[in-house]
């Protein structure tokens, strides 16, 4: 059961470097790199969040502590893509990979590992109440 999820987290990795290339080509230009790499992380956990939302919906966790767990799993296996290939693969320094986790430099990267983090089990809540209703109303 955990595989589907372990799945579902591959196409995030094409959905974020979409959002990286609007970031270079669109966003960049216009205000520079700080306030780029600020709204692109926030144009990251709409996008992200449009699609765990579907992943959610499709695959409603059982319970909210399966829920904690696939935001756990989400954040790590983002934390190991992103190091690993950060480093093995774009030749990223250690330093650099490490500076987009520094909110005292304006790098909000944390808030969307954060939302990643939150995000299955706020989402399924947001699933899980209406089919609850539904079948309330079924029952009676």
């Amino acid at each position: 059961m955990v595989w589907k999820y372990v799945l579902a987290w591959f196409p995030m990795v094409p959905i974020a470097i979409l959002n990286g290339a609007i970031r270079q080509a669109a966003i960049l230009p216009l205000v520079g790199e700080l306030p780029a790499h600020q709204i692109s992380c926030f144009t990251g956990i709409i996008l992200l969040g449009l699609f765990m939302y579907w992943v959610v919906r499709k695959w409603t966790p059982v319970s909210m502590r399966q829920a904690i767990g696939l935001g756990i799993l989400w954040v790590a296996m983002t934390i190991v893509f992103e190091f690993v290939f950060g480093h093995y693969v774009m030749g990223n320094s250690w330093e650099r990979l490490f500076h987009d986790y520094d909110l005292s430099a304006g790098r909000l990267w944390i808030v969307v590992l954060l939302w990643t983090a939150a995000a299955p089990a706020f989402l399924r809540s947001l699933v899980a109440a209406p089919r609850k209703a539904e079948a309330a109303k079924d029952t009676q």
